[in-house]
């Protein structure tokens, strides 16, 4: 919708076309498309299609129909659950919600690799076969699929659709409309959407409301969930021949709510459908209650916070500690209008950092990278810029028993690396590494001491105020690329530390779109960067860290790293049949990453900030995932 004006997709041509979709069973190889099959008609053609997909669904060794899937151990909800822990059941709906958000958006297509993408698009227009429960670290249960069958060996996923399940414009969600999506974003899909999808051997219709996806038995025992996950795109409204263009055609989907109209990069605003298929479902209670969602796009967090002070956002998630135990003294707050709230976080806190491209010099040297690390100066950055109040990460996976940070690494780990001797420091490995510290006065020359050591080492030396190759005479420079003024003055002060032993590090901020624009295509030296972590990493990590992704545009391996242990690594995380061995994976790869100095290793908090206003509110217990206001309801339905 533009304008307010409701403007249809283009239709598609069939992609995946089948001489009789509603009763043939139809496998799909991995990277063409099905041949035709002979036309048959009659009683016989129909018993022989019920023949088929009988003996299709037999070799499957598929299993006991499953309501949820656990990545380990079982589901915690039972069969006929009626809704999640952490939310209001019976939350009152109506009301409208405003969120503020940073930058602005040139396209409302989320699974393509083009432009900048809208907000809320994926989670309130698109839905996935099963949703994810809030309230454990990886577990599935059905959503547009009612139940699916899997063996014990995950080689396959049987997915079991909801008849009653339909699109926003009332058409039927069918298996037709999964496989196109498989095939889609298998093909046209963003990168890590691609490599998911291709791991998938064949792709089995079974009928117009069940689909099989079979795999390698063995070696991926995430990507069953992975399947549960992938949205379902309307096959009729999607041209696959135009998908990978940005586009402001409003999607449709069979999510809770429609796209009601959007000013380009300003603003766009959803609306609740009130004929929603799902919202009696138990993973849908209590969930997505407002009838207007709108998202206001500004270009600076000045701006976006002086517009929460004066009612026009409902919420935010406080960013800034400084903001957050001084900035918050206004009339609305003084007077209990607006509360302040602090949440603790039960997941990983992931890894926030200075990323270094590796592709290009001077960060191509291990040398530099570790002098880099040594000389950030933690201590006097959070009391000077954040108030002490946040807490040093050494860990890609810190704030969990993920992170092998502390702790000596267990008879598993030093069997996972013992074929990569060298991959892992050995105070990395026996747990004694800590970060380097300093006394926090902004003076403490023992970081620079150690940082300028390593790189006179490494072959550079002092040319008057410059530090210099002593080879080539070439100077250690760099630039640091930032997208925010909160991100320009955290470089501001990294790079005053660096001056003082003759590394020049400069700092550009662009606007939104070209900073979106040069790191898709890897066009950086440093930028600031945050891994999210969850409690059952999984595939993500390919897309960020293996050498296969290095190198393609759009990725999330900013780095660049290129590191056969930290491949075999994930390897050995998806293919862990227990939660021990799983950890134990998990912890040698951080071993792995942080031995390879990718990254400046940043900070985080212990606690999420948020403030909102009264006239809105959520329930009183937090997910175990974190914080989301699609549980919230409004108070105020004015």
């Amino acid at each position: 919708m533009l304008g307010g004006v409701a403007r249809p997709q283009r239709s598609a041509p069939t992609a995946l076309a089948t001489s009789d979709p509603g009763t043939q069973p139809v496998t799909l190889p991995r990277n063409r498309p099905p041949a035709a099959l002979p036309p048959m008609g009659g009683r016989v053609a129909g018993m022989l299609a019920v023949l088929v997909a009988l003996l299709a669904t037999a070799g499957t060794a598929s299993g006991q129909p499953r309501h949820g899937i656990a990545m380990h151990g079982e589901p915690a909800l039972p069969a006929g659950f009626t809704h999640f822990q952490s939310v209001e059941p019976d939350a009152p709906k109506g009301g409208r919600l405003t969120l503020g958000v940073l930058g602005g958006f040139d396209t409302l297509e989320p699974m393509n690799i083009k432009g900048v993408k809208a907000q809320g698009v994926r989670g309130f227009i698109y839905e996935s076969l099963m949703a994810r429960a809030p309230d454990e670290p990886f577990t599935l249960y059905g959503l547009i699929a009612s139940h699916v069958e899997m063996p014990e060996d995950r080689s396959a996923i049987t997915f079991h659709l909801r008849p009653e399940a339909r699109f926003s414009d009332r058409r039927p969600l069918t298996a037709d409309d999964v496989l196109f999506s498989w095939t889609l974003l298998r093909d046209k899909g963003q990168p890590f959407l691609r490599g998911f999808y291709r791991k998938v051997i064949e792709a089995t219709k079974l009928s117009e409301h069940a689909v099989r996806f079979s795999f390698e038995a063995g070696t991926d025992r995430e990507i069953p969930l992975i399947l549960g996950l992938m949205p379902i795109l309307p096959k009729h409204l999607n041209d696959p021949e135009t998908f990978e263009q940005t586009s402001l055609v409003p999607r449709v989907g069979s999510g809770p709510y429609v796209i009601e109209r959007l000013e380009a990069g300003r603003s766009i605003v959803y609306r609740r459908d009130l004929e929603y298929w799902g919202r009696s479902l138990a993973v849908r209670r209590g969930m997505f209650n407002f009838d207007e969602v709108r998202f206001e796009y500004f270009r600076d967090q000045a701006a976006l916070f002086e517009a929460f002070k004066a009612g026009a956002i409902d919420a935010r998630i406080e960013g800034d500690p400084g903001r957050w135990v001084s900035g918050y003294d206004f009339p609305a707050a003084r007077e209990g209008r607006v509360v302040k709230r602090e949440i603790p976080l039960a997941i990983p806190a992931g890894m926030a950092g200075l990323v270094m491209n590796t592709r290009r010099p001077p960060f191509d040297d291990p040398a530099i990278r570790r002098a880099l690390i040594e000389a950030f100066d933690f201590e006097w950055i959070n009391r000077t810029l954040y108030n002490a109040r946040y807490t040093r990460t050494d860990s890609f996976f810190a704030r969990s028993d993920l992170s092998a940070a502390g702790r000596p690494a267990d008879a598993e780990e030093r069997r996972l690396l013992a074929t990569f001797p060298g991959a892992v420091r050995p105070e990395i490995m026996d747990g004694s590494f800590r970060p380097a510290s300093s006394d926090g006065s902004g003076t403490d020359r023992r970081l620079l001491r150690r940082a300028f050591e390593l790189l006179t080492a490494a072959g550079w030396r002092i040319d008057g105020r410059r530090l210099v190759s002593a080879k080539t005479g070439r100077a250690l420079a760099f630039e640091m690329l930032a997208s925010t003024r909160e991100q320009e003055r955290l470089m501001l002060a990294v790079g005053e530390t660096l001056q003082r032993i003759g590394i020049q590090a400069t700092i550009r901020q662009v606007d939104d779109s070209q900073y979106w624009r040069r790191l898709k295509s890897f066009d950086f030296d440093m930028v600031q960067w945050t891994w999210p972590a969850s409690l059952s990493p999984g595939n993500e990590q390919v897309h960020r860290f293996s050498a296969r992704y290095a190198d393609i545009e759009g990725t999330l391996n900013l780095a660049g790293v290129k590191n056969a242990a930290a491949d075999a690594m994930i390897e050995a995380m998806l293919a862990a049949t227990s939660r021990a061995a799983f950890v134990s994976a998990v912890r040698a790869f951080d071993r792995v990453l942080l031995s390879g100095d990718y990254v400046i290793p940043l900070f985080h908090a212990k606690s999420m900030w948020i403030a909102h206003w009264r006239r809105i509110e959520g329930p009183s217990r937090s997910p175990l995932l974190g914080e989301t206001f699609d549980t919230w309801w409004a108070r105020d339905k004015t």
